[in-house]
């Protein structure tokens, strides 16, 4: 999406929240899914957005508003690309609605810090199963914390009967509304596992869930509209430089390469590139292209299958032998190595492109924000996973955290660079530079990177 320009002439206003709560695992997604189905089956147009890296969540979010969902993150998006999309939502929108990232004062910059930016109201989610008057002491400490907020809200999740939420409900200081009471229900959970929830391709029920949580919403004072919220209406400026014109960029897509960021793909489209999608896991040939990308995802969860799909193994290094740019993350990157150790200690052969193995372990590996700068130029990004490396390769560079002092020694992901592949942990925001992206992806050079010993092709293997 073009950025804005500094001149504004328009203030859009449209009915808008953001969803919050004292950490993680407190119901945000459940809450903020519910709202989208709830109002969407009324027939308002529902526009919803994730503060913070995440590919999981919006999965669900896209399923309940029927509509794309976007990263806002003051960050890795930057406050101008944010203001662009929250401004092209309110333009057609009835409702917009904005979940948050981890706790509400969590990160730098924070939830709370989107909501102060851009005068969003707060609906705090707070998990409320084994408090009573607690409740209130913690909404007090999530609206006075820090800067002040517009407005919160708090609706109390998991409450065991109305006398439960009657307590809660008496806890709260005046000045914070109340936004109602949900009780558990099974039915209408959404199952999680080690990098998050579960994506929305996983739950064929998802539809009958949100349905649930839209019917327990419904009726609530959360069920309401809240306060419209005005946007700027920046004029825009000139739009990106098609420099992918006439280029064909194969992208893998399926149920092991599924983080894909909307942004991305729509970035791709501008500077002019034609999209092929195909499945690592399914097919046998990479689609003809210029290029190809391989975004993250589970490929350790699919690493059997992967392993035996030796065509799509042999694809990738005839790709890379013949001098296609291939950008690689995470997932994509696991992918590449020799080969890909699981979490019972099962050793899966892979694309061998990059010598060494990947060990996936049951702690966190890293998280966090990460810029990397490579001689395309600087990229914006986060890292989210759960594997480690082994490998002779030495990195290109090292990706660092914004949050760290340049004294320190820490080091972000190691990048990789092996003729045209480019390789590293880092999933990156490509309008954070379209530039980097076009030279990445856009400028094949023919060589031959084939290994010697390497007899897997010719062997048919």
């Amino acid at each position: 999406m073009p950025l804005p320009s500094a001149s504004s002439h328009t203030t859009l206003r449209v009915p808008a929240i953001l969803v919050a709560a004292p950490a993680s695992g407190q119901g945000k997604t459940t809450i903020t899914a519910g709202l989208a189905r709830l109002h969407s089956r009324q027939g308002r147009k529902v526009r919803v957005f994730k503060t913070g890296p995440d590919f999981l969540d919006p999965t669900i979010l896209t399923v309940a508003s029927g509509a794309p969902v976007h990263t806002l993150d003051l960050w890795m998006t930057g406050a101008d690309d944010a203001c662009a999309r929250l401004a092209s939502a309110a333009r057609d929108a009835d409702l917009v609605l904005v979940e948050g990232v981890m706790g509400l004062h969590d990160g730098t910059p924070s939830s709370a810090d989107v909501a102060r930016r851009f005068g969003l109201p707060v609906l705090s989610v707070i998990q409320a199963s084994a408090m009573a008057q607690t409740f209130g002491a913690l909404a007090y400490g999530l609206a006075g914390y820090g800067e002040g907020l517009r407005r919160m809200d708090v609706l109390a999740n998991g409450v065991g009967s109305e006398r439960h939420a009657e307590m809660l409900r008496a806890s709260l200081p005046s000045h914070i509304r109340w936004a109602g009471a949900l009780a558990r229900d099974p039915m209408a959970s959404l199952p999680e596992r080690h990098l998050g929830l579960v994506g929305a391709d996983e739950l064929p029920d998802l539809p009958a869930r949100l349905d649930r949580l839209a019917d327990m919403l419904a009726g609530l004072p959360v069920a309401e509209l809240p306060e419209p919220v005005g946007f700027r209406d920046a004029a825009v400026a000139d739009p990106v430089v098609p420099l992918l014109a006439g280029k064909t960029i194969a992208v893998a897509r399926d149920a092991a390469f599924c983080f894909i960021y909307p942004a991305n793909l729509e970035t791709l489209r501008e500077l002019g590139a034609q999209l092929a999608f195909f499945s690592p896991l399914a097919d046998t040939q990479i689609p003809a292209s210029d290029a190809v990308w391989l975004p993250g995802g589970y490929p350790e969860l699919h690493a059997g299958r992967l392993s035996s799909n030796h065509a799509m193994l042999g694809a990738l290094r005839n790709a890379h032998r013949a001098g296609l740019p291939i950008l690689a993350e995470c997932g994509g990157m696991m992918a590449l190595f020799d080969a890909l150790v699981d979490k019972e200690g099962i050793t899966h052969s892979m694309a061998g492109l990059l010598p060494g193995t990947v060990h996936m372990q049951r702690r966190l590996a890293a998280i966090g924000h990460q810029a990397v700068s490579l001689p395309e130029g600087e990229l914006r990004g986060h890292t989210f996973h759960y594997s480690k490396t082994e490998s002779r390769l030495a990195p290109l560079s090292y990706a660092r955290s914004p949050h760290e002092a340049a004294s320190t020694s820490a080091r972000g992901e190691a990048v990789y660079r092996k003729g045209t592949l480019t390789a590293s942990y880092v999933h990156f925001y490509f309008p954070s530079n379209p530039l980097a992206i076009a030279a990445l992806l856009g400028s094949a050079r023919r060589h031959d990177q084939s290994d010697p010993h390497d007899t897997r092709d010719r062997q048919g293997v």
